[in-house]
């Protein structure tokens, strides 16, 4: 059975750098997408060696000559066929159909260790795979990625949704430390549940930040990224050590007449945010209900308002 060896970081005491080792797994990359060339590029500092990576558009070609110099660009079939470890980096949407014509094409070898770095799915959607003799691993970096070598970089010390088999358990920890991250185990059952969570958070922050710059530049500041930087970089660390006691703001405080007056103003200047607002003000208001940051005697009039803000005047 193919394993990777331990973690080269885990003895302080060892002479060698990973890249004057001697390289131990060959690693492919189906679908060079933003992950992939990056997971490749920092396993590769690890003392591992990328030998095949797949990519069709112009911005996958660029993204691997970028991170992956020297690796060729090959169809799928054949990364598999000269890689020890294939990470695949597709569109959830993709990864089931792709395994199963892998399996059934005869691509998959016994022995070959395959990673998937989806959120939504654990090791099951490997099972193809797994029929055919592969080790199955699901290793999900929870980091926005850019597909430039910056990413290299973000991955230490982010944290990994892993999904394995109990014999790969220490294969999976080994590789994910590695590239510099930190696992966290997460049951297959709840893989689902753990990708909703981190794109309720991840992505839907995206959306509210850029519908917060458009309303400042409507409202005149010419610098709307500045302006939120230190505000939004101060909610983010308060909230991640406090939690919900890092509630402020008028819903938090109760201040009906401030939260009819801004449903007033984005129902003129931006009518498209005036739902999210409303809903994200009543999640708010149930929480700080909830936790006794907004007051009872108070809510009953924000409540109101927000019930009556979804009325077009």
């Amino acid at each position: 059975m193919t394993t990777p060896p331990p973690n080269p970081r885990s003895d302080p005491n060892e002479p060698t750098a990973p890249k004057d080792r001697p390289a131990r797994l060959t690693v492919g990359v189906v679908g060079a997408g933003r992950v992939g060339p990056a997971l490749a590029a920092s396993l590769q500092l690890a003392g591992h060696r990328p030998v095949a990576a797949s990519g069709v558009s112009d911005a996958s070609v660029r993204r691997a000559a970028t991170l992956l110099p020297d690796v060729p660009l090959v169809p799928p079939a054949e990364v598999l066929a000269q890689a020890d470890l294939v990470l695949l980096t597709v569109p959830d949407d993709v990864l089931p159909g792709l395994v199963e014509g892998f399996a059934e094409t005869g691509a998959v070898r016994p022995g070959q260790l395959l990673v998937h770095t989806s959120g939504r799915y654990g090791t099951k959607v490997l099972e193809p795979a797994l029929r055919a003799g592969a080790l199955p691993l699901a290793l999900h970096p929870a980091m926005t990625f850019t597909g430039t070598a910056v990413d290299v970089q973000r991955l230490a010390g982010c944290s990994f949704g892993v999904t394995a088999p109990e014999e790969l358990r220490l294969a999976a920890e080994a590789l994910v430390i590695e590239m510099g991250g930190e696992p966290e185990w997460i049951a297959e059952e709840n893989r689902a549940l753990y990708h909703a969570a981190l794109a309720l958070g991840a992505n839907h922050l995206v959306t509210l930040i850029a519908e917060s710059m458009e309303l400042l530049r409507e409202a005149g500041v010419g610098a709307p990224d500045r302006m939120l930087g230190p505000l939004l970089g101060a909610a983010l660390d308060n909230a991640l050590r406090s939690g919900d006691a890092a509630l402020t703001g008028p819903v938090a405080r109760g201040d009906a007449g401030t939260v009819a007056a801004h449903v007033a103003e984005l129902r003129k200047h931006a009518p498209q945010t005036v739902a999210g607002y409303l809903a994200m003000a009543r999640a708010t208001a149930d929480r700080a209900l909830a936790h006794g940051l907004l007051k009872p005697e108070l809510a009953e009039d924000l409540l109101g308002v927000l019930a009556t803000g979804t009325e077009e005047t």
